[in-house]
């Protein structure tokens, strides 16, 4: 199998990567290195095209040569307040620079897409766990040009034959077993690495938003999926485009949450340390809980999670953090 990885260096990109390349795929990925790491692409084998997504002049050739199975598309930007503080940046890169990858594929006849979606398309969900029937009502651009792409793609099936899947996914979290690669984000935003930075001392500290949500402790609860995990439903999602399956949308999560602090006590048992912690006001727009329902992703793509304790994803994000590259590429 061919595939061309879009963000292929990035986070879950160079996660999936990896699990492509142990699967026997020949991968090649296409990534601007805005935000993405060469040194994440650990496997020689795969291919490395630097160059901006929605440059016809990369993309076009790209596709009309490469006679790729398939297109699995991480390369997004994904900060949801800088997306509201600069809307129009996130509608071009998520919404704009896409459409010159499916053009693309569509005049080169790759006609299988994976989409690295996102539960901020749900915004403030009325159900709990959510299913992927939940309403659509994105608070944010972020999730807006996540969900716009979407429904691009569906009216690219019904004009062209595009078969896709969108993987909304929850929060991706931890690292690869052995270290080698992890999260790397500048800035980082993210609970757990901003965690253990703060216990390393490479940050002031971290500030819990909100104790006093309707919640077993206070404190915001979420859905923390691996991101080996992740990476191993876009597999099994190519599987089943492969195999013939339609488009189609799948919610990936434990189905478990876990609050902040629950967080925070994991990484402070992990650690053996006490995590710099200052308490403040709620954050706009921040949910008491977003859980998925993940069990269409089983039954239908056979997936389940790996990871379903606070305790093992935090274990291999420290170990990434005091791994050789000291958890920076």
């Amino acid at each position: 199998m061919k595939v061309l990885v879009t963000g292929g260096a990035g986070y879950i990109g160079s996660h999936t990567v990896r699990q492509l390349v142990r699967s026997g795929a020949d991968v090649t990925v296409l990534d601007s290195m805005i935000y993405g790491h060469p040194a994440a692409l650990v496997d020689p084998s795969v291919k490395l095209v630097k160059g901006d997504l929605g440059d016809a002049s990369v993309v076009y050739p790209l596709l009309a040569e490469g006679h790729f199975d398939a297109v699995v598309h991480f390369a997004a930007f994904i900060q949801v307040g800088e997306s509201v503080k600069n809307p129009l940046k996130y509608y071009e890169n998520n919404i704009a620079k896409p459409l010159t990858l499916l053009r693309a594929m569509i005049q080169a006849g790759t006609k299988r897409f994976v989409f690295s979606s996102t539960a901020a398309v749900f915004g403030v969900p009325e159900e709990m766990p959510i299913p992927e029937t939940a309403a659509k009502a994105p608070i944010n651009p972020y999730g807006a040009s996540k969900l716009m792409l979407e429904r691009v793609c569906r009216d690219c099936e019904q004009a062209y034959g595009l078969k896709a899947v969108f993987l909304r996914y929850f929060n991706a979290s931890g690292a690869s077993e052995d270290a080698a690669i992890g999260e790397d984000h500048e800035p980082e935003t993210h609970l757990i690495p901003r965690i253990l930075m703060a216990i390393k001392g490479e940050c002031d500290g971290i500030t819990v938003f909100g104790t006093d949500y309707d919640t077993p402790d206070g404190t915001c609860v979420r859905d923390y999926v691996h991101v080996d995990d992740l990476a191993d439903a876009h597999l099994r999602a190519l599987d089943y485009l492969m195999k013939g399956g339609d488009t189609n949308s799948f919610n990936l999560g434990t189905g478990k949450g876990l609050s902040v602090k629950e967080i925070i006590d994991a990484a402070e048992k992990v650690t053996g340390k006490k995590a710099p912690v200052t308490y403040g006001a709620r954050r706009e727009g921040d949910p008491p809980y977003l859980i998925a329902d993940s069990r269409k992703a089983q039954e239908v793509l056979g997936w389940k999670p790996r990871y379903t304790n606070a305790e093992q994803i935090v274990e291999t994000a420290w170990r990434w953090t005091n791994g050789p590259r000291g958890g920076h590429y």
